[in-house]
């Protein structure tokens, strides 16, 4: 049977089971009044979302035709959470952390490298992900699939993240919460917030987090420190105002994986310690701090149109030391080692502007949007190379004298700046049937100085991208959909010659249907996609030059993923939560100059599944308990530049929890079965090893 084939018959399943539901819910008593809040219910439970953030619209998922995938606050504490990786792992079309534990997020939509298309309160971070992002002080994450450019622009046609912040409520409320895990996890966090108007529009909050962690492998550790203060103002019925900020600071020594032979290939000398740390201790820790402040604004006039903006001001720094693996010696004991000294320091300012209106024309409704969308961005990245001794695999001696250029490699300051033009219409033809219509102008500026040599290049770039949309609302419950959408991304920086980077086209054909029952209680959707990317930027695969410069990258051309993905996320009124997803990808390389036409994309699972489940007891001597378990499937994964594919694997989670409402606790193991596995695929000389089973014990006071 087909993908279509597959498709069509799970949209006329839906259709069926929606009209069956209809008249079950005649015979039950009337579901309670609930009000949404950014995809939420009031009370702030529950794994099903109605609305997102991320459009830039009124319409629900379920009247959106786009593949959207939405983690409540309430799943990420259900599932610990600690990073951004984590918390992607179990959505559809999405998989995160293929490098390990190195401190920083990488995740990959549709087969597609996403890691730069990072939003928070759906302005871009920056154009690249030098600093990790805490999701302690999110209140959702949404994943965003396919080109966006309507909504966010120049992004990677794969899809983004967003990543909505913590804001001021109406009511009064406090969490002080404490965490205590393997490994000597160790965290403090709080939650405050209180009004300072009778009505609540003014109100103050403030969330912060400190945490200390050692690492299954030697030597590695992970220190965080988060605080975000924000606060609404009361500027009237018809204004909504709230200022946004944030601070944060990282120190770690990041995990460097494990030789291929020993590990996923034999070894002569026997099978590698996985706990063992090949990098150098004695080479120094990662630095990182991240601060931004800014402020969203929504007003409505009083003759329909709408206006909002929403700006940030960003700045952070980070130097590092990193330790790269070269070649296993001949006797399969001495790893070859290098080092590099990273400094980093950018700057991002953001603006973005737009108004709505509808208005009836033509005996059509019409939703129109126009906004203006401002963007800049400065990176200024040094590295200088170092010359660490080779490691004993197997009889290893750490602390050894290193020396390091007393000139840098490379000192370059990469400044992208973009202004763009948007518009939108979403037309309602009739009652059921719904189009959407969008177009987007790009003017950007690529400008990269080298310090070294003096010399300045510069690249200008202007491009229209759009998308278009037609979404049928078959019965109340079901909406089939079928769009296509095409990107625009200026990227920065150059390859390891100083060549800089052309800019990444995509485009991508959809068809799919969403569905929703019992007041938003469960929500889900289908999808098949097919996605081109042209001018693909991916890591430097050649040793010497990562040895050099660790950031090296190459683009490789041109990569089609097809695909076909399904979500389901219920609040039961039995007391079971429920979360699912199933992703099937053929991800290759379409074009390409190295010899690598027709390979698999990097650390792009053909299958990948997950189900989380959650029970609460409600009444009765349990009343508060509640108890779940999930599990994690992905297939295995290679890429065009290695000789060998990483097996795939299955990891099964578990939690128990106790909600007395003055306190909270819960137990969670992750990888219950302690199932060791890799990963990812990063290159022919090291391996990046999956996390090992975890223990966590939380308890929550509320006062």
């Amino acid at each position: 049977m087909t993908t279509t084939h597959q498709l069509f018959l799970a949209i006329s399943a839906l259709s069926s089971l929606s009209l069956a539901h209809a008249d079950d819910a005649a015979t039950t008593d009337p579901a309670p009044q609930v009000v949404e809040i950014a995809g939420q219910r009031a009370d702030g439970a529950g794994y099903a979302a109605r609305n997102t953030a991320s459009t830039k619209s009124e319409l629900s998922l379920l009247e959106t035709p786009q593949s959207i995938s939405v983690l409540t606050r309430d799943l990420l504490d259900a599932r610990a959470v600690t990073t951004l990786n984590e918390a992607l792992q179990t959505s559809a079309g999405v998989t995160s952390g293929n490098w390990g534990r190195r401190g920083w997020d990488d995740f990959i939509i549709r087969g597609q490298r996403a890691s730069e298309s990072l939003y928070i309160d759906s302005l871009k971070r920056g154009q690249n992900q030098w600093v990790g992002q805490d999701v302690f002080g999110a209140e959702r994450i949404e994943i965003l699939k396919g080109p966006a450019s309507i909504n966010f622009g120049m992004v990677q046609p794969g899809g983004l993240v967003n990543m909505v912040s913590k804001r001021p409520r109406a009511d009064a409320f406090a969490e002080i919460g404490a965490t205590y895990g393997s490994k000597d996890f160790k965290q403090l966090d709080f939650d405050l917030g209180r009004p300072l108007s009778d009505n609540g529009k003014t109100a103050v909050r403030i969330n912060g987090m400190w945490s200390d962690q050692d690492d299954p492998l030697d030597y590695v550790y992970f220190k965080k420190r988060y605080i975000a203060p924000s606060l609404s103002l009361d500027l009237g019925p018809d204004t909504d105002f709230t200022l946004l900020s944030s601070y944060a600071e990282r120190e770690y020594l990041r995990s460097q994986g494990a030789p291929l032979k020993g590990t996923l290939l034999p070894n002569k000398n026997g099978a590698f310690n996985r706990g063992q740390f090949t990098g150098e201790p004695g080479f120094g820790p990662y630095n990182s701090r991240q601060a931004a402040i800014g402020y969203s604004l929504t007003h409505r006039f009083g003759n329909g149109w709408k206006l909002a903006q929403n700006f940030r001001f960003q700045q952070f720094d980070m130097d590092g030391r990193f330790v790269s693996l070269g070649a296993l010696a001949a006797d399969e004991a001495t790893q070859a080692r290098s080092g590099s000294i990273q400094d980093v320091q950018g700057v991002n300012r953001a603006l973005d502007t737009y108004v709505e209106r509808a208005f009836d024309l033509g005996g059509q409704r019409h939703t129109v949007m126009a906004g203006l969308d401002l963007n800049g961005d400065q990176v200024r990245n040094g590295a200088t190379s170092c010359r660490i001794p080779s490691l004993n695999l197997y009889a290893p001696v750490y602390y050894q004298p290193y020396t390091c250029n007393t000139t840098r490699n490379s000192q370059n300051t990469t400044t992208v700046s973009y202004a763009a033009l948007y518009l939108r219409d979403q037309i309602a033809l009739n009652e059921q049937l719904n189009l959407s219509l969008s177009a987007r102008h790009d003017r950007s500026k690529n400008k990269l100085y080298n310090e070294l040599t003096n010399r300045t290049t510069e690249q200008r770039n202007n491009a229209t991208t759009g998308s278009a949309a037609l979404l049928y609302r078959l019965t109340p419950h079901v909406s089939p959909y079928i769009s296509y959408a095409s990107s625009f991304l200026p990227v920065s920086g150059a390859d390891f010659f100083g060549a800089q980077f052309k800019p990444e086209e995509g485009k991508q054909a959809e068809i799919g249907a969403k569905f929703e029952y019992d007041n938003g209680r469960i929500t889900g959707a289908v999808a098949l996609y097919d996605l081109k990317r042209k001018n693909v930027t991916t890591a430097d695969p050649d040793p010497a030059h990562i040895a050099i410069l660790p950031s090296a990258q190459v683009q490789t051309g041109e990569e089609r993923t097809k695909g076909f993905e399904a979500e389901l996320n219920a609040d039961l009124r039995n007391g079971w939560d429920l979360q699912a997803a199933l992703s099937l990808i053929n991800g290759r390389v379409t074009e390409d100059n190295a010899g690598n036409l027709g390979k698999r994309l990097l650390n792009v699972p053909r299958q990948s599944a997950s189900l989380s489940s959650r029970y609460r007891f409600r009444g009765g001597a349990l009343h508060g308990l509640s108890a779940g378990a999930g599990v994690r499937y992905e297939a295995q994964k290679t890429g065009p530049a290695v000789s060998y594919t990483v097996p795939g694997y299955t990891a099964v989670d578990a939690n128990l929890g106790y909600d007395a409402g003055r306190y909270r606790v819960t137990l969670t193991v992750k990888n219950l079965f302690d199932r060791d596995y890799y990963a990812g695929v990063l290159s022919n000389n090291v391996l990046p090893l999956g996390d090992p089973r975890t223990v966590m014990l939380r308890v929550v006071t509320s006062f």
